[in-house]
């Protein structure tokens, strides 16, 4: 059988658990300002991770019982402390894997996937298994970018060359960097209907400072740096061209630079 679970390329480092949580943060409002979960409503969280989702999701439906599934089970004790240190109460954490869910057939009313597909080799596979737990009508909300998506000023080859190793690094290790730009017709080949997908745009400038900071330097960038020994120790560039690279992406982020990236938000029904 074929590896379902893809490399997952940035590492489990405490920068990588930093980068998520700031990730998380900044992104909030612009991911997650139309998610809605009923009071009472039974939401199954695939791959939390660290938490930093949940944390946000929990606290904006304190009414919703959340379950939250994640396989490391490093990352689950995280996502553990993570949720008890705010006190949040409408949270279960399951140590599973996404491909085999402990639960049985339409049990749950919502299933929430952030930044999960892409680090599968199999997310037809991975969508019928979500599918599977969802009752009849309810809802899947699927959230993931597309690394192609970045442009920025100024302009280097040096810094798209990183981010071109970065895609590569996660291609060979099973995983696709680029699904967002695939949601609508993953969604519709699983077998949902009502299928919407909507991009959402992150813009940094100087007028806008956090998200300059929060976004370009602690997200985006602090992600390709993360892939920086998956790149070199695949040969796909060498430590002096790498670095170059990282330095003109931090330019963009200088007073007079720009970056623009944008995520896909799905959401079907059963």
């Amino acid at each position: 059988m074929a590896q379902r679970r893809a490399a997952y390329v940035h590492g489990y480092s405490q920068r990588e658990g930093d980068r998520l949580s700031d990730q998380a943060t900044t992104l909030s409002g612009l991911l997650h300002h139309d998610t809605r979960f009923a009071d009472g409503a039974r939401v199954l969280e695939v791959g939390c991770g660290i938490g930093a989702q949940t944390t946000i999701i929990a606290a904006a439906h304190p009414g919703a019982r959340i379950v939250s599934v994640e396989i490391v089970p490093d990352s689950l004790r995280q996502a553990r402390e993570r949720v008890a240190q705010q006190r949040l109460e409408n949270v279960r954490f399951v140590n599973a894997d996404l491909f085999r869910l402990p639960f049985p057939d339409a049990c749950f009313d919502h299933v929430f996937v952030c930044f999960v597909l892409e680090h599968v080799s199999q997310p037809l596979e991975a969508l019928a298994q979500v599918r599977r737990v969802l009752k009849p009508g309810g809802r899947l909300t699927l959230i993931e970018g597309d690394h192609r998506s970045a442009y920025f000023h100024p302009w280097s080859e040096e810094a798209w060359r990183t981010i071109s190793c970065l895609i590569e690094a996660q291609a060979r290790g099973g995983g696709d960097a680029l699904i967002g730009r695939r949601l609508f017709p993953l969604l519709r080949a699983a077998g949902f209907r009502d299928v919407v997908v909507t991009p959402r745009v992150v813009y940094a400038d100087a007028s806008r400072p956090e998200w300059v900071e929060g976004f370009t330097r602690r997200t985006f960038i602090a992600m390709v740096e993360g892939a920086r020994q998956r790149a070199l120790d695949l040969g796909l560039i060498d430590a002096l061209a790498w670095d170059a690279g990282i330095v003109a992406l931090k330019r963009t982020a200088e007073d007079d630079g720009t970056f623009n990236y944008t995520f896909f938000k799905g959401t079907g029904v059963r």
